[in-house]
């Protein structure tokens, strides 16, 4: 084997692929043309001897040696990334990028507000941030497309750090004049009776939700269903029902008084963590590292609002 091959363009197009499960795809995110990608995964397995992917009717998985190859790439990376970084932060801290995965919920206000406050700071640090759903943020975070994850938790994840773990319980969210409003607690039992907002079945709210209301054998009939966050709290501020969420992600409601939190009784319903997850053994870059410290300060003090 010509070990030059793993430094080459056969391995960016690999770990595309790998991420995308699909020449084409990859291809349209490489700006190259399908047969160059397929080129090149052939090359490199003809260079390692062995095949790396099953081909599927409906794209290509990593088998057992793509697996392997596909942690060593990234792992390569990582290390070329953080060398990077590091010696930009010899200059200060006044250049670099950081990668940021997020949920939907903590994108229209806690994430951004987060990196526009730490950028006051440190005003030459770049950023990405794309949103995924719970489940995907800590496979972002593992295969290296992301160097911070931020999410809600309910388990621990193979080969992710927890940078900082905070309860998040779910509360019920309703308009300011609700019949609700002024509980200081309720159960979902008692907001049977009410029309329910909830987010889509492949939701782990929902999944919680309806684990919840099986133990207890209630009725959980949605009369308004989303994948948005947002649409679900609009409608329960405009009147439309109950809505469930963390007071972090609708922390300017809030203080806007547009709709109220109010907490809820029921077990499952206080088992959710806030996590900012990183890749286990993975050295940060400096901008990483820096921006975490940072948004640990502001949520511990309080100035991104309560979880």
């Amino acid at each position: 084997m010509n070990p030059q091959i793993l430094q080459e363009v056969a391995v960016r197009y690999f770990l595309e692929v790998a991420r995308c499960g699909s020449v084409s795809v990859a291809a349209d995110k490489l700006e190259v043309a399908p047969s160059a990608v397929s080129r090149q995964i052939a090359r490199l397995e003809r260079e390692l001897g062995t095949l790396l992917f099953e081909r599927r009717s409906r794209g290509m998985a990593l088998n057992a040696a793509g697996e392997l190859l596909a942690a060593y790439a990234r792992r390569a990376q990582q290390d070329v990334d953080r060398v990077a970084g590091d010696i930009l932060g010899l200059r200060g801290l006044r250049q670099g990028l950081v990668r940021v995965v997020c949920t939907e919920g903590f994108v229209h206000d806690v994430v951004p507000a987060a990196i526009a406050r730490f950028r006051e700071q440190y005003a030459g640090i770049r950023f990405t941030l794309d949103i995924c759903s719970q489940r995907e943020v800590p496979a972002r975070v593992r295969d290296g497309a992301a160097d911070v994850g931020i999410t809600l938790s309910l388990t621990s994840h193979r080969d992710v750090r927890v940078e900082l773990r905070m309860p998040a319980p779910v509360r019920a969210v309703v308009a300011a004049g609700h019949p609700l409003a002024r509980q200081t607690e309720v159960t979902l039992a008692q907001l049977m009776a009410y029309p329910l907002a909830l987010p889509d079945a492949d939701s782990t709210l929902r999944q919680l939700i309806d684990i919840s209301c099986s133990r207890q054998q209630l009725q959980c009939e949605p009369v308004f269903s989303s994948r948005s966050v947002d649409a679900l709290v609009a409608f329960a501020g405009a009147g439309g029902g109950v809505a469930f969420c963390g007071e972090l992600a609708i922390r300017y409601r809030l203080q806007g008084k547009q709709v109220v939190a109010v907490p809820l009784r029921d077990r499952e319903m206080n088992e959710r963590h806030f996590e900012v997850q990183t890749l286990a053994g993975r050295v940060l870059p400096q901008a990483a590292e820096a921006f975490i410290a940072s948004l640990r300060t502001q949520l511990q003090a309080g100035d991104a609002g309560p979880c």
